[in-house]
């Protein structure tokens, strides 16, 4: 009875929002299935294409009683629809050469001479303007966007399924998708209405907040934030269009003719513009390519209208659809303007039809362009609060007249279905396993324990090592927060703990004090470029398997107090004080050095003070409070420049010194050819100081890869004062597998890596030496490279590393294999 109920509602619900509704397969007269054939509802421009398998969907809000199926080299077919809604059409196409008005068609893949859509697509490439508002001086626009979160593919086994036990009633809101024809059930909703302003002459931007409204996820406004990064803006002019970390061939790029296949199909007027309607798809699988179609104006050869739908079969992770739509508005016959942006994304664990997952859905409009009103330089560098509470609680009366798109019914229900969720205990189960998972902590009121992933760690020198540790958590937007942790080794038997707090005190220019003490060990030669971070610890020092014996641990006890803030954004400056004590973990390794009277000591005290500055541009972040989440991770440029002093006879400190250090990260992405990674690395210290306070060559010995470390160095084994290294690290994101028929369906991607360093050691450090280590500096250039598969089973690379040099060094690995785990798409 209950079953029945249920699709009583769900076809009301499918009749009450769209007129007519079809899906099916499309076969040649052989059984073979038709990818990419046009259906559209006839008399109109409404329609689809079929995916690689023959399959399509197609709904509109209109009546309509035919559906006109047609491919190239095939007889076009007219299909009655003898109600509004069609489902699982089985439509069989005969072939024959065929012609659509003036129009001639081809078959297969398409040649590339004599033809009308690639003589078409020319005339795109010569007359290409960059975006509208490039065009001008100066540019102001208002823009709304919607983000949505449906979850997919219901059916009823889901809804009787014991994890939705007590939550049947959110089912009553499903409606089938127009893009995928899948059923679904919105879950969430996230407003935004800004004003964007420009300067192309300054090559400034600022966009202003002026409302924000979301379905029960006020203190996640993280997961909305990432969402937007992975829709991030894209121009379909551009040859390669970015998302996901992944660079799709555009199928307007100059490139295109090579990845794609263009039939000219239709010519009609859209408003008082002549165009041509061009079909593309593509020449091979496995590449991060699109099909779907364009509207193209015959004069100005700008684009109207744009849909676009990745195939199934590209290299892409998690993700089972892309859907882009993009309309524009041509004003004064030559520039361009976008007016609609709509981006769905289909995330699921498998690729498989009948799977699971959730549609993430970004709709953005734009309206009332103006141009060439200049502003002053300051209105673009001051900065604006983060957060206005006006901004994030505008009655209803803002969003009616700011609206550029009303919301559907599903979309208007969301707003309560969260907050009647949210009291449901089921629901409150299943949101902390999801919140563990995502940022390892488990919630308490006020408190977060964790991280849980570190609980177990193993070392030489503390055998089996147990962590508990925990922060202080009210909201993501916390002005201060205190965190802690006490870990206790088996094999030394000793307690370790650490604290550490900080504070913001002002908003707008995110000035922070921090301060903290830790008593740990740790790796202190597992990077070059580091920070008195008091509670960090790299996965050298705990790393449960090892290659060769991981006992060149140092006990640490350091206290540290500083301030930062943040002058403009993504600009920080940092000065922090510190003090520790250093001494040897471990029986066979050992800091030993001469002091001024030639006495052999084993511990260092030193008092240091640094400053920093760290410049990030185009790093995205969410939150406004003392800690921000950095949702863009991976995809900015990163530069650091620091200056620490060591200063001799405060709290009775050794040594006096000076050491400089500049860092620079860089991604890259090159369009067809995947993405890389670049690291520069340099720095010098200024005076004579133990090996304690040197700056080993960062070693690997553990079996996972770890960027910006050498995977055949052992820790310690170069030293220096003086250094410079480069890494370089290139996923070419399965480009050439693809074109191996026999491995092409397990979608893995080829990742190379280079990395090289050059170090010196002056004498007067080298007299300084009384440890059981012979300082060795990389003076002809050390350097490795390697070779690895990744994306198996999609989460996991493999790399095999070789050593270039070096290769009579003691116990040298020449060859090792290493392995890493990552989320990527």
């Amino acid at each position: 009875m209950r079953e029945q109920l249920l699709v009583f509602l769900l076809l009301f619900t499918s009749l009450s929002l769209a007129q007519t509704k079809i899906s099916g397969e499309v076969f040649d007269e052989f059984g073979e299935p038709v990818p990419f054939a046009n259906v559209i509802f006839k008399d109109s421009q409404e329609g689809t294409i079929t995916n690689e398998n023959g399959r399509f969907y197609l709904e509109s809000d209109k009546t309509y009683d035919t559906a006109v199926v047609s491919f190239l080299g095939y007889t076009t077919k007219e299909v009655p629809l003898s109600s509004r809604t069609t489902y699982n059409m089985k439509i069989e196409l005969a072939e024959e050469a065929s012609s659509l008005g003036e129009v001639v068609v081809f078959t297969g893949k398409q040649s590339k001479k004599d033809n009308p859509a690639i003589d078409i697509l020319r005339k795109i490439w010569e007359n290409r303007r960059e975006n509208g508002v490039k065009k001008f001086r100066q540019y102001e626009y208002e823009k709304y966007e919607k983000l949505e979160f449906d979850l997919n593919t219901i059916d009823s086994a889901l809804i009787k399924s014991k994890v939705f036990k007590g939550m049947e009633f959110i089912f009553d809101q499903t409606d089938t998708s127009k893009v995928t024809g899948n059923t679904y059930l919105p879950i969430f909703i996230n407003e935004a209405f800004s004003k964007v302003y420009g300067d192309n002459i300054e090559k400034l931007q600022k966009e202003i907040l002026e409302g924000n409204k979301n379905s029960g996820f006020s203190n996640n406004q993280t997961i909305i934030e990432f969402v937007k990064d992975l829709y991030s803006d894209y121009d379909v002019y551009d040859n390669y269009i970015k998302f996901f970390d992944k660079a799709f061939t555009s199928p307007l790029s100059r490139t295109g003719i090579n990845v794609y296949n263009y039939v000219l199909l239709d010519s009609a007027y859209i408003g008082d513009k002549w165009c041509y309607n061009i079909v593309y798809y593509p020449r091979r699988k496995n590449e991060l390519t699109f099909k779907g179609d364009f509207w193209v104006n015959d004069t100005t050869w700008a684009i109207k209208e744009i849909n676009m739908q990745a195939t199934k079969s590209a290299n892409l992770n998690w993700v089972r659809e892309v859907y882009i739509e993009q309309e524009f508005d041509v004003l004064n016959d030559s520039i361009f303007l976008i007016t609609r942006d709509y981006f769905l994304s289909d995330f699921s664990l498998r690729k498989k039809e009948g799977a699971r997952g959730i549609y993430g859905k970004r709709t953005t409009l734009y309206d009332n362009y103006q141009f060439d009103k200049p502003k002053e330089r300051d209105f673009y560098k001051v900065q604006v609060d983060p957060y206005d509470y006006e901004v994030y609680n505008r009655p209803d009366e803002f969003w009616d007249t700011n609206r550029m798109e009303a919301l559907n019914k599903d979309e208007k229900q969301i707003y309560t279905l969260l907050d009647t969720l949210k009291t449901v205990p089921r629901f409150k189960t299943l949101y902390n396993i999801g919140s563990v998972l995502a940022s390892g902590y488990y919630e308490f009121p006020g408190f977060d324990f964790g991280p849980v992933f570190s609980t177990f760690g193993f070392n030489e020198a503390e055998g089996l090592r147990i962590r508990l540790g925990g922060r202080t958590y009210f909201g993501r937007n916390d002005m201060w927060r205190l965190e802690g942790f006490g870990a206790y080794g088996f094999r030394d038997e000793r307690f370790k703990f650490g604290l550490s707090g900080k504070w913001l005190l002002d908003r707008r220019s995110r000035f922070i004090i921090f301060g903290g003490h830790r008593k740990d060990t740790e790796q202190t030669g597992a990077s070059l470029t580091n920070t008195n971070d008091v509670l960090g610890r790299n996965l050298a020092s705990s790393a449960l398997i090892t290659v060769g014996a991981n006992d060149r641990l140092t006990r640490i006890n350091l206290s540290t107090a500083g301030f930062e803030f943040e002058p403009y954004k993504n600009f920080v400056f940092r000065t922090t004080g510190s003090f520790r004590t250093l001494s040897s973990a471990t029986q066979t390794f050992s800091i030993d050095y001469f002091d001024e009277n030639g006495q052999v000591q084993s511990e260092v005290s030193q008092a240091e003070l640094s400053t920093g500055i760290f410049y990030t541009p185009g790093r995205k972040t969410s939150g406004y409070g003392v800690e921000r989440t950095i949702i863009n991770d991976g995809g900015f440029a990163s530069v650091f420049v620091g200056a620490t002093f060591g200063i001799k006879d405060v709290f009775n400190s050794d040594f006096e010194y000076q050491k400089l250090q500049a860092l620079y990260t860089q991604p890259w992405n090159i369009g067809g050819f995947g993405r890389a990674y670049t690291t520069i690395e340099v720095g010098k210290i200024f005076g004579e100081v133990p090996l304690s306070l040197l700056s080993p060559i960062p070693g690997n010995q553990t079996l996972f890869s770890i960027y910006n470390t050498f995977n055949q160095l052992d820790f310690y084994e170069f030293v220096s004062d003086t250094y410079a290294s480069f890494h370089l690290q290139h996923d070419f994101g399965g480009r050439f597998f693809s074109r191996i028929p026999w491995l092409r369906k397990l979608n893995l991607r080829e990742v190379v890596g280079f990395r090289a360093v050059y170090g010196e050691i002056s004498e007067e450090n080298i007299a300084l030496n009384a440890s059981n280590l012979v300082y060795q500096a990389p003076e002809d250039v050390y350097w490795e490279w390697s070779v690895g598969i990744g994306n198996i089973f999609k989460v996991f690379r493999l790399d095999f590393n070789f050593r270039g040099n070096y290769l009579d060094n003691p116990d040298a690995r020449r060859f090792g294999v290493t392995g890493t785990f990552g989320f990527s798409f």
